[in-house]
């Protein structure tokens, strides 16, 4: 993220004199079909496509990545390697827990602390701080996630991006799972490259 980008969302955000809440909880979605869980998507090889949009609404950066995930007794590693339009390559690896009650952790590289949400139905709402590089130093912004499952193959996640309280960025994203059977031996080789400086 450019500097001017950031200050020119800081500026906009401080000028609202009014900020509506939080209209929507994941008990809202605990109905609906078909039922996330993590450890069945997120498993194997999947695809994923992003588009970020400023605090104007201006579309920016767009990306592509591949993801392949592994888990075991509710524990699990995800992969994932994206490709920007601006032609940046960068990785994530997730390490993630889902317990029998729908909560879900996780902790990555670039994530402060520990992630934390909630599955209930066809969805899942977490939150993190992202440290993210900013004017040749970094930048922790908090990351409020919603993820749709919109039926057993095709993920929806729009996701935004808040500094000071004040939202200064979204992403909406669609993941597409591939073949829950693959293998991510070469992914997590490239993870590993990416992540060493390769």
């Amino acid at each position: 993220m450019q500097k001017s980008f950031w200050l020119g969302a800081a500026a906009v955000a401080f000028s609202l004199t009014a900020i509506s809440g939080c209209s929507q909880s994941i008990s809202d979605y605990k109905q609906l079909t078909p039922a996330l869980s993590l450890d069945q998507f997120l498993l194997g090889s999947g695809k994923a496509y992003g588009v970020m949009h400023d605090w104007q609404g201006k579309q920016g950066v767009r990306f592509v990545a591949d993801l392949c995930g592994e888990w075991q007794q509710g524990q699990g590693d995800l992969y994932e390697v994206f490709y920007f339009s601006d032609g940046r390559i960068e990785q994530r690896h997730w390490q993630l827990s889902q317990n029998s009650d729908g909560q879900v952790k996780g902790t990555a590289g670039d994530v402060v602390g520990e992630a934390t949400g909630q599955l209930a139905g066809n969805s899942l709402y977490w939150e993190y701080v992202l440290r993210i590089p900013y004017d040749g130093d970094t930048l922790d912004v908090t990351v409020k996630d919603w993820l749709h499952l919109v039926d057993d193959n095709n993920l929806i996640n729009r996701t935004t991006l808040h500094k000071f309280g004040f939202k200064v960025a979204e992403l909406t994203l669609s993941i597409q799972q591939l073949d829950p059977k693959a293998d991510c031996s070469a992914l997590k080789q490239q993870v590993a490259e990416i992540a060493a400086g390769g």
